[in-house]
């Protein structure tokens, strides 16, 4: 029989630290997805095809590379932050824990900046 209260099981197992900033970020860019991926989904359908002019054109828009750019961050820290309360709830071992997030961070950061550098390029010419 264990005669432990709830709070005395819980005391020394560590804080949340930023369990309430990260709760509230994955939220506002989850909601921060919802008009930017009806933006891109309708974007892509209203062109007519693989014709490049078309796409560079698509690209050449200040508005769609803002959004395009807005949309490309939001969905990788949006899967960045996912991706660490995964590895925070399921990874037991720290050092591999404190490893996998740091190169998840790293990885999206990377990705979001080639991106970015991408969107420049194609939309300066």
């Amino acid at each position: 029989m264990n005669y432990r209260s709830p709070l005395a099981k819980v005391l020394g197992h560590g804080s949340a630290k930023e369990g309430s900033a990260h709760w509230w970020w994955q939220r506002l860019t989850a909601l921060a997805l919802i008009p930017l991926t009806l933006w891109f989904t309708y974007s892509l359908a209203r062109l007519s095809g693989p014709c490049m002019e078309e796409i560079y054109a698509w690209f050449a828009s200040p508005i769609t590379s803002t959004m395009l750019i807005a949309f490309i961050v939001s969905l990788f820290y949006h899967t960045q932050l996912g991706i660490q309360v995964v590895l925070e709830d399921y990874v037991r071992h720290e050092g591999l824990k404190i490893f996998s997030i740091l190169a998840v961070k790293a990885f999206s950061a990377i990705l979001v900046i080639l991106s970015t550098i991408s969107i420049l390029q194609a939309s300066l010419g």
